[in-house]
């Protein structure tokens, strides 16, 4: 039997794809073993649900951190010591400033089409009012490896959607949402297949 991969998870909101993630670890789904949550701040919803999965979660506040570059630097320490060998941002919404050693090594999963409904201030909501205001007929998420530029770094995996007509924001939120938990398991066990 082949040892597990183990990893860390960063997130700054609900928690939603990183329990989806433990749980699909747990199921067998994925071949990995959760070591560490990173959480940006202590009042992130996701924080109380990972500790109720006997995760251990640790707070690292950038407001505590002079530079993004310093921030990142005691994040990826943290993951590193935790025996971490990659990491899995779900809903992070801090930037990372990523060195060589972890290069191909951090993914993530967008909830839009990349590159085009990506970069600063593309997070949230925000995403599917610019994908209604844009006119397009398709939406989707996007699984990608985290580079130093904002959503930036190589596609693993999509899933697309079709817009319906009369959708609102918060609609097409929570049909992408539904994808995010289909697409990130999946996509995180073919990259499995590969770094193994």
């Amino acid at each position: 039997m082949r040892k597990l991969k183990k990893f860390a998870l960063f997130i700054s909101g609900g928690g939603g794809n990183a329990l989806n993630l433990v749980r699909a670890c747990l199921e067998g789904r994925i071949p990995a073993e959760p070591t560490l949550v990173v959480a940006s701040k202590e009042t992130a919803p996701g924080v109380l649900k990972l500790r109720n999965e006997g995760l251990r979660v640790v707070i690292l506040d950038p407001k505590d951190a002079a530079s993004d570059e310093a921030y990142s630097k005691v994040c990826l320490e943290v993951a590193a010591a935790s025996g971490a060998e990659f990491i899995a941002l779900a809903g992070w919404l801090r930037k990372l400033v990523i060195p060589p050693e972890w290069e191909g090594r951090i993914l993530n999963i967008h909830p839009g089409l990349l590159p085009r409904f990506g970069g600063p201030g593309m997070y949230g909501l925000r995403v599917h009012q610019a994908v209604l205001a844009s006119g397009e007929k398709e939406s989707g998420c996007t699984v990608h490896l985290v580079d130093n530029e904002l959503d930036h770094g190589r596609k693993l995996a999509e899933t697309r959607i079709p817009v319906l007509p009369g959708e609102s924001p918060e609609s097409l939120q929570q049909r992408v949402y539904a994808e995010e938990m289909e697409l990130y398991p999946k996509a995180l066990a073919e990259y499995l297949k590969v770094i193994q």
